[in-house]
């Protein structure tokens, strides 16, 4: 047992990064020994044996430590981006050891920093001590909701055992001219639980929560759902709590829902219209059924999809690759405004950033030195903000134009044209948004691709959780200011416009070209004739 001791903001993210320091060594020894642990009844070697193909679709078996690199990035950020399919390539000590343990570790200590923040927003002294912060979440809040979560889960059918997979003589076995098939199955339902309320994303099989073992029924299906978006939102109303001011985190609160809102609409509208692969064939037109699970259909494809992209948790239960247009725009944008709820603790963060932005505008406009929480922003604070926002479309952007030009991106893809260039982008801005999905018809595991979106994961995570954690520090030792007629009030409907229009503002002088080359593109050809 140690005694707490009261940090700086400088000492706290020192102990954040030395924490998760640990845990990327930790891992990848157990991912790239896996093969002599326990709970490995099917006998899976090491993850850095998996091999992969090259762009001339070439395969390259044997030692490739690129992708446990990548798996350890990807766990370590909370991010969940998985280059490998869990069920073939994971032992059972793996899949608990390691990928549970992280799913319940990171986002834990995404929130630990979003309470730091929170103190040096209200003028505390001091940050608070980050280790008691992390196990005071751990086993208040994620212990016991995953506890429940699970056995529920495990009653709806899914499964949760260390025995192997099992061999089972399929019904169309003549047909598929095979006489067994493998079966895999593990402890799915204590994964999935914290995969969903930890906003992780991580499967336990490649499918995701498309595969009928991660998500067994209709009432798994809508806690699942559910989940992506309940810590995330309480974290908010968390925030009103300890700044004593549920006004200004309802303003916050109301800017992120009406994203939220407007994405799932859009996606279930545009998922709602047929195919156009199927357009123009002799069947009956309907919803885009192409990459969903027929279990859940169309909608309920497309309201996960935009809110898994929302939040930054990335699960899927279809595939985002066979969106149509406009749906798989929504998704990209979530990851692009990368404020709309996002991680557990982190979407406050990012939007911090643009409040700060907002504020300093403001003061502009009035004449007037900007206030957020009774104190002066200035010079410093707006820079760390600018610093943080400017960080996400360059590691996207520039990413994206790099393998669009060269055959590290250009050969992977599935599709040519506009489609193919989304899949690029789509794969940086989810590795920078620390999300974790993918339009899945690209090749992405290959030494480029796992060694350029580590990068990106490490950059995505990093830098936006330590500059608000600055920014916090700075404010926390300014005096307060005295509230006059021409202070600008953060709890208003004015308020709320001047932040939703900040955040598109910057994202569409961001974004917007990006999107048009692919997406969009993608949208116009499609209605041609």
């Amino acid at each position: 047992r140690r005694k707490p001791a009261e940090m700086d903001w400088k000492r706290y993210a020192l102990a954040f990064l030395a924490f998760n320091m640990a845990l990327f060594v930790l891992t990848f020894g157990l991912l790239y020994a896996q093969q002599y642990l326990p709970l490995n009844p099917d006998g899976k070697g090491s993850l850095g044996a998996l091999g992969y193909k090259d762009a001339a679709g070439v395969d390259h078996p044997g030692a490739d430590t690129g992708v446990v690199f990548n798996t350890i990035c990807s766990f370590v950020t909370n991010t969940n981006l998985q280059h490998y399919s869990g069920e073939q390539h994971l032992s059972y000590f793996s899949q608990m050891g390691g990928i549970v343990w992280l799913q319940f570790v990171t986002p834990a200590a995404g929130l630990a920093v979003m309470l730091a923040v929170i103190r040096g927003l209200r003028g505390d002294k001091t940050m608070g001590d980050f280790y008691v912060d992390l196990m005071r979440i751990l086993v208040f809040v994620f212990l016991p909701l995953c506890v429940i979560l699970a056995l529920v889960l495990v009653a709806n059918g899914m499964p949760m055992t260390f025995e192997g997979a099992v061999k089972a003589s399929p019904l169309d076995g003549a047909a598929a001219k095979m006489d067994t098939q493998t079966i895999c199955r593990g402890p799915v339902a204590a994964l999935a639980a914290v995969k969903q309320i930890g906003t992780n994303g991580g499967g336990f099989f490649g499918p995701n929560s498309a595969h009928p073992y991660e998500n067994p029924s209709v009432w798994s299906n809508l806690i699942e759902i559910t989940e992506i978006v309940v810590l995330p939102m309480a974290s908010l109303v968390m925030l009103g709590l300890m700044l004593k001011n549920r006004a200004h985190a309802a303003v916050i609160y109301g800017a992120m829902l009406a994203f939220l809102v407007v994405g799932v609409v859009l996606a279930v509208h545009y998922e709602v219209q047929p195919s156009a692969a199927t357009e123009n064939l002799a069947v009956v037109q309907g919803p885009n059924m192409e990459g969903k699970e027929v279990r859940a259909g169309a909608i309920s494809g497309a309201t996960w999809a935009a809110m898994t992209t929302a939040t930054s948790n990335g699960s899927v239960n279809s595939m985002h690759d066979s969106l149509n247009p406009i749906a798989g725009m929504v998704a990209m944008s979530n990851l692009m405004l990368n404020v709309v709820f996002s991680g557990i603790g982190a979407g406050f963060l990012n939007m911090l950033m643009y409040i700060i932005v907002a504020v300093f505008l403001a003061g502009l406009m009035v004449g007037r030195t900007p206030e957020y929480l009774g104190k002066k922003v200035e010079a410093k604070e707006v820079k760390l903000a600018m610093m943080a926002i400017l960080l996400h479309p360059l590691l996207i952007l520039a990413g994206a134009g790099l393998f669009a030009a060269t055959d590290w991106g250009a050969k992977t893809t599935a599709n040519p044209g506009p489609h193919g260039f989304s899949e690029i982008l789509y794969e940086f801005s989810s590795a920078c948004a620390n999300n974790g999905s993918g339009f899945e018809g690209l090749g992405d595991n290959t030494p480029a691709w796992n060694v350029a979106t580590g990068f990106v994961l490490l950059m995505g995570r990093f830098p936006p959780i330590l500059l608000p954690l600055a920014l916090a520090g700075c404010l926390a030792t300014k005096k307060l200011v005295p509230q006059t007629a021409g202070t600008l009030k953060t709890d208003n409907l004015t308020f709320f416009g001047m932040l939703v229009g900040t955040v598109l503002l910057v994202g569409a002088l961001s974004f917007m070209p990006a999107l048009v080359l692919g997406p969009v593109a993608d949208h116009l050809m499609a209605m041609k004739p």
